[in-house]
């Protein structure tokens, strides 16, 4: 058989080449005859032997060959096997690296799941952790301080900040239960135990994955990835157990019950005499007067509310002097006439066919007069519109379209103005929690009160206002928390109304004064509103479902049917005789039984079934009514401008100046600071523990620069320290700042200041606290590590902290400033956090982020924070590394991190403008941004 010419060309290529100076034989290799299977096998070995051997005979100078092994028998070859089987071609070499690169590629896959099995386990860990943490904590802010630090202790102890080797004897025990160390150690040894980092660099035995391993100290055995797994799983486990243990058997900080008063209550009150809300002199002598027709009793209103003067408002009908009257105020009385309050027609609205008209319309045509001296019920059932027409008069809503004509004392209502002589008691019981009864009350009145009525007489008022709402007892007491600790419910709505009562209002608004409260606290509430109605004072309330007694306590009766509409404006009665007279005489509505409540019977009644079933239209019969055109004569006559009166001016849009406004806010500030150990003590304690636990661990390493290791270590603890110490601040200063946030909401509606002083103080209380966090922190920290004893550089250490945790609070305020409510704040400025630790320069430096990304480098607070710290302790050593290429520390720094010590001021100059700008922004947002929509 004659060989193929491809398989001659492969001999001949793998043939040895003649050495340098030899000569070949003339006479050719023999070729193979023909002949088929064993025989051309047999014959063409031999012919290769024959060949070699001539070879070297004829070239002496060549390097013989090893000795030949001893013959073995030659396998004969399969019946009609070819010879390329038996070569090594082009296609076998590259189906051969296609088989390795298939075997790299399972290799990378395996590794890729492996990678995503830790990290599942990792998170798993983490949050089994931190819900551990909130359980034993019980706490909000004392959770994220705890969570903090359990947070930077793994860390720091992981063997990343600081190697193992160099963790000190006394916190090696750290090191071995951080389950972080195990999830770093499994991914470290799955990742440089990999194929990527198989290769051995020239000069050495280890591959380059094994090198870094061991140059960082971490574990290199294949084994402790799957110790690592392990150990997480445990920590799972183990971490839920307890998180569980912890929900069964610990109990709340504080208990949630009520402030006891000092003064024992009076018998009535004790005993829940709901009777007591009447027994007022007015009450008195009305109960017993019979009031003809409504049309007398109306046109007597309005005679009294046209003639009623400053001496009537100050004398009881006895002759008495009236409660809460030491200053004097301007009775006023509110009209409006064909009120429309419509909004932008949902969404929802529009998709379920809805589109006959843009907008729904909430309030149609709501007209009414109320008047001092006189308390209205507003009433009606749900979504009738009742709050939304008390917000609409008041002011508070904050979008939607009005439409119609308010008058105040005959005059067109000016939101400005009418701030200043009306008060709104929101049904949410909104205040500071961490200021006390009296501080409450002294705050608003010097907000509110005009700047020309003395310290000594706004106390007086005060103490009046306190002796009114029955609050005198309770003046030390803490507000607290809704449903938490501080004033029970009742308390609470007393609270409401007296911080409302000291800025000398004309007319109040109160929102469901007796919603969520029991008979006798509703009792005691109403008695309150009472005695504030009976100063003179337009009081005008909405009410749901009150009892036959609450019912009794008012005057007039304001009643709205679904849809925004009016069906009965007028007096009730004694026993609510007109009210009942009215419905009783529409053709087939039926009868109160005796005993029956008034305001249910009437709710029942006006229901929209009833309507369908008598085939009426309440609101129609109202106006068709001669109690209508009676209440329009009364509008019309109160709308125009008393003889000699004069349109409501204020020469400010608010009672003080800015400046005190500024310190108004700043001392409320500080007492709601002070009174808040969860996170004013707690805050300082973290520091204190993290700094003492900082300088054990990184103990004497300040002053060791002689090598790379050192100083790495040296940085590290900065970097953490900066990390977990700011964002331990940014994280606990948001639910503090969000509460605030809605006490400052209906502070700033209420006109007692603008936004700008409240954000000032906001930024300013916050400077003593973190200035003394800095120091203890820097002073505890600097000595232990064991910098350079400098005033310059020890100065320069505190500068950095103190302007580094000014930055990380104000940006924790600023995020919550932007966003809806603190939940929200703490997802969006994680991320940053996240971002700020990668864009540091320490986990990267600078020079080997790209340069596509370096512009975030710039624009990174942490960045310039490191930049600082750094610089400042190490940039000017001029002192030679050992292992550092024939580099000083200074050339080190600049050349591995791109810092230099000329810029230092430079720096210094950033991290300021950082804190400013924090602080500008949320200023701003506060200002900007309202997320209580009405």
């Amino acid at each position: 058989m004659d060989l193929d010419p491809a398989v001659a060309d492969e001999v001949e290529s793998n043939a040895p080449a003649p050495a340098e100076g030899a000569v070949l034989t003339e006479n050719p290799p023999p070729t193979v005859g023909q002949g088929g299977g064993e025989r051309d096998w047999e014959a063409f070995l031999e012919m290769m032997s024959a060949w070699y051997t001539e070879f070297i005979r004829t070239n002496p100078n060549v390097r013989p060959p090893p000795p030949p092994p001893i013959p073995q028998p030659v396998p004969p070859m399969p019946q009609g096997m070819d010879l390329m089987k038996f070569y090594r071609t082009p296609v076998d070499r590259i189906r051969k690296q296609g088989a390795e690169e298939f075997k790299a590629n399972i290799d990378d896959d395996a590794e890729f799941f492996r990678q995503y099995l830790l990290l599942v386990l990792i998170n798993q860990m983490a949050s089994s952790l931190f819900r551990f943490i909130a359980s034993a904590a019980r706490n909000i802010i004392v959770a994220n301080t705890f969570g903090t630090f359990a947070l930077l202790v793994l860390f720091a102890l992981s063997g990343f900040v600081l190697a193992r080797e160099d963790i000190r004897g006394w916190w090696i025990w750290g090191y071995w239960i951080s389950p972080l160390m195990y999830g770093q150690n499994a991914l470290m040894v799955n990742e440089f135990l990999g194929h990527q980092w198989s290769r051995v660099p020239p000069g050495s035995n280890e591959s380059i994955g094994l090198q870094v391993l061991k140059s960082r100290s971490f574990f290199h055995e294949s084994y402790w990835y799957w110790l690592g797994v392990g150990a997480l799983v445990i920590f799972v486990v183990l971490y839920n157990v307890f998180f569980t243990l912890a929900l069964t058997y610990l109990k709340p900080f504080e208990k949630n019950r009520a402030v006891i008063s000092e003064k024992p209550e009076s018998n009535d009150q004790a005993n829940g005499v709901v009777g007591s809300i009447q027994l007022t002199d007015r009450e008195k002598s009305s109960s017993h007067v019979n009031r003809s027709e409504i049309q007398d009793d109306i046109q007597r209103s309005a005679s009294s509310s046209k003639s009623f003067s400053l001496s009537d408002a100050t004398l009881r009908t006895n002759g008495q002097k009236k409660k809460g009257m030491v200053l004097p105020f301007e009775p006023h009385s509110l009209t409006f006439e064909n009120i429309y309050y419509s909004v932008d027609m949902p969404q929802e609205m529009k998709e379920q066919g809805i589109t006959e008209d843009d907008r729904l319309v909430l309030l149609k045509g709501i007209s009414g007069a109320f008047r001092p001296g006189v308390l209205t019920a507003l009433m009606g059932v749900s979504g009738a519109g009742k709050t939304t027409l008390m917000d609409v008069l008041a002011g508070r809503k904050t979008g939607g379209y009005i439409e119609g004509n308010i008058t105040v004392s005959g005059f067109p209502k000016q939101q400005e103005t009418f701030a200043r002589v009306s008060g709104y008691c929101e049904q949410n019981d909104i205040h500071s929690p961490h200021v006390t009864v009296y501080e409450s009350l002294l705050y608003s009145a010097w907000l509110r009160l005009s700047n020309d009525i003395d310290a000594e007489t706004r106390k007086m008022f005060i103490e009046e206002v306190m002796e009114l709402v029955e609050l005198d007892s309770l003046r030390h007491a803490l507000v607290g928390l809704p449903g938490v600790n501080g004033l029970s419910t009742e308390q609470r709505k007393r609270l409401t109304i007296a911080v409302e009562l000291v800025a000398n209002p004309s007319i109040i608004f109160m929102d469901e004064p007796t919603s969520g409260l029991d008979a006798r606290a509703a009792a005691i509430v109403m008695r309150t509103v009472r005695n504030t109605v009976d100063t003179g004072r337009t009081v005008v309330c909405t009410i749901h479902q009150p009892s036959i007694d609450i019912f009794e306590a008012f005057d007039e009766l304001f009643l709205m049917k679904r849809g925004g509409q009016e069906i009965y404006v007028g007096p009730l009665g004694h026993h609510s005789k007109y009210l009942i007279r009215y419905f009783e005489g529409i053709q087939g509505v039926s009868k109160i039984k005796d005993g029956y409540n008034p305001a249910t019977w009437m709710l029942e009644v006006t229901a929209s079934a009833q309507e369908l079933s008598l085939g009426v239209d309440f609101a129609d019969i109202y106006k068709n009514s001669d109690l209508y055109r009676r209440n329009k004569a009364l509008i019309e006559d109160l709308s125009k401008p008393a003889p000699g009166a004069k349109e409501l001016y204020f020469p400010t849009q608010y009672s003080q100046s800015f400046l005190t406004q500024c310190t108004a806010c700043l001392w409320k500030q500080h007492w709601s600071y002070w009174r808040n150990p969860p996170y004013t003590a707690v805050r300082f304690l973290f520091t204190t523990v993290i700094a003492l636990m900082f300088g054990t661990l990184f103990w004497d390493l300040g002053s060791k620069t002689k090598k790379i290791q050192d100083l790495s270590n040296a940085m590290g603890s900065m970097y953490a320290a900066v990390l977990f110490i700011g964002i331990q601040n940014s994280s606990s200063v948001q639910p503090v700042v969000s509460v605030e946030r809605t006490v400052f909401y209906r502070e700033r509606a209420a006109g007692m200041y603008s936004a700008m002083p409240y954000a000032i103080a906001q930024v300013l209380v916050e400077i003593p606290y973190i200035f003394v966090q800095a120091s203890v922190y820097g002073i505890i920290v600097y000595s232990m590590i064991g910098f350079e004893w400098t005033a310059t550089k020890f100065f320069w250490y505190l500068f950095f902290m103190l302007f580094t945790l000014l930055y990380f609070t104000y940006y924790g305020m600023m995020a919550v400033a932007v966003t809806p409510n603190h939940h929200i704040a703490a997802i969006v400025s994680s991320a940053f956090y996240g971002l700020w630790n990668v864009f540091s320069g320490f986990i990267i430096p600078r020079p080997s982020i790209p340069v596509w990304w370096r512009w975030y480098y710039w624009i990174c607070p942490v960045s310039w924070t490191l930049y600082g710290l750094f610089v400042s302790q190490f940039g000017d050593i001029n002192e030679l590394l050992e292992d550092g290429n024939n580099e000083t520390v200074k050339q080190y720094l600049r050349n591995n991190y791109g810092f230099r010590h000329d810029y230092l001021g430079l720096v210094a100059a950033v991290i300021m403008s950082f804190a400013v700008l924090f602080g500008t922004i949320f200023a701003v947002a506060i200002k900007m941004f309202n997320f209580q929509r009405r």
